[in-house]
């Protein structure tokens, strides 16, 4: 499963508006964010430069 880092998740919230945002991304078919460790899971065959646009366009620091 890949992964992204991500800087600036908080909490819950936070974790809900990057996994929403990275679910507008085409070939993204699931996502879970993790505060705590900094990083999303994805699935799909999503572009890793549209992953990390998708986070930060959603205010948040993608860390590839």
């Amino acid at each position: 499963m890949p992964q992204i880092g991500v800087e600036g998740m908080s909490c819950g919230h936070c974790e809900q508006t990057v996994e929403d945002a990275l679910a507008d991304v085409e070939g993204v078919t699931d996502a879970t964010a993790d505060n705590e460790t900094g990083e999303v899971h994805y699935e799909g065959d999503a572009d890793a430069t549209e992953v990390a646009a998708a986070v930060e366009d959603a205010g948040y620091e993608p860390v590839i």
